[in-house]
């Protein structure tokens, strides 16, 4: 995004962000007063421009990592290593062997700069890589027996292997990544040739039914297969951003389909970044989206029913929030960063209530971690 783009959205926001900084700040306030916990030595964070704006082409924040982040991500990775099945899967109880569960998890290694042949967590990123190219059909589905609701975990697999692909393809195991590369493509042509009339997916791997949530999941894979050199259908792209785009109401949020419904937050988290990975940066449905969301999930909140699909919600709004840049950035990073940090349990990981330790775990670490800008989906 260029720095006309970044002015305009800050002057359209600028009086919304104005009065939610603010709230944000004294709902962070407690959390910030903590001790951080005491850390060695850590890893450089990704440099600093001091002075610098935030802006849409990713530069970093004034203390944008901190050592209690640090802390909790190394204890976090290390917790989530550890929930690793024997065949390379990640989850438990009814979400055991479960291929989403499994990719979200390898993409929380691969954020921190893990490969399947390079880094501490090298091993778990491979055995997972592993787990879900045995999970591909001949169709292309990436869905092991496990899979609930199989086009969401199809999604998620999918972006794992845009991702582990972009990320090696240049070197490592040859064999590895000619499979990866091979699965990856049947995946895409799967998600092409499943996608509905009105532009979108839902739970099955069949064009009948559309749901804006499934959907966008879609669109992050595509976005990955791209940016790792795969072709990827544009007439596919603009036709499941028309039906996001029909899904947002006159709030600025997004319902789960087209039929007339209320907005919700994790979903409209998940709208506005659908819109930036399709490629679209500049547009009033993303800046009414950001005011939805900077009204509606903040940070710190008390309202219990805004804790509905928590993680999930707050992967999506992160992702948005950065590729927004200027003051959406810079005010909604240091309060979900800090919240994060103090969800963490004791022994290092994060509980999701309804999907499980290595689910919450994934995706805080995945939120935590993105400003260490090595996934290639974050990258512009």
């Amino acid at each position: 995004m260029n720095a006309r783009r970044d002015t305009a959205v800050r002057t359209r926001l600028s009086p919304r962000i104005g009065a939610i900084s603010a709230a944000l700040f004294l709902a962070q306030a407690p959390l910030l007063a903590q001790d951080a916990p005491p850390v060695g030595p850590i890893a450089d964070a990704p440099t600093e421009r001091p002075g610098s704006p935030a802006s849409a082409e990713n530069n970093a924040i004034d203390n944008e990592m901190t050592p209690a982040l640090h802390a909790a991500v190394r204890k976090g990775l290390a917790a989530l290593a550890l929930q690793q099945n024997e065949d390379g899967s990640f989850g438990g109880g009814r979400y055991a062997k479960n291929i989403a569960v499994t990719a979200l998890s390898c993409l929380s290694f691969l954020a921190d700069g893990n490969t399947p042949s390079r880094g501490e967590y090298a091993d778990n990123v491979r055995r997972g890589l592993e787990f879900v190219l045995a999970n591909s059909a001949e169709t292309g589905l990436l869905a092991s027996d496990a899979s609930n609701g199989p086009m969401y975990g199809h999604g998620f697999a999918t972006l794992f292997l845009g991702e582990v692909y972009g990320m090696t393809a240049g070197g490592g195991d040859t064999d590895l990544a000619a499979r990866t590369h091979e699965t990856l493509v049947r995946a895409v042509r799967l998600i092409e040739r499943t996608q509905n009339s009105e532009g979108g997916w839902r739970y099955n791997p069949v064009p009948y039914d559309a749901d804006v949530s499934v959907t966008i999941a879609q669109i992050m894979a595509m976005r990955s297969a791209r940016n790792a050199g795969l072709e990827v259908s544009k007439v596919v792209i603009d036709k499941a951003v028309q039906y996001v785009r029909q899904c947002q109401n006159a709030d600025g949020g997004f319902r789960y389909q087209l039929v007339a419904g209320m907005s919700a937050w994790p979903r409209s988290a998940a709208g506005v970044a659908s819109l930036y990975y399709a490629g679209i940066y500049e547009d009033d449905a993303i800046d009414k989206g950001l005011e939805y969301l900077l009204i509606s999930a903040v940070p710190g909140g008390s309202d219990e029913a805004a804790r509905m699909h928590y993680y999930y919600g707050h992967y999506y709004a992160v992702q948005s929030m950065y590729l927004a840049g200027g003051n959406a950035w810079s005010t909604w990073w240091p309060a979900i960063r800090e919240e994060i940090i103090t969800r963490q349990q004791t022994d290092g990981h994060w509980q999701d209530n309804s999907a499980g330790p290595a689910y919450g775990s994934a995706m805080a670490l995945i939120i935590l971690q993105m400003p260490k800008r090595y996934l290639p989906i974050f990258q512009k």
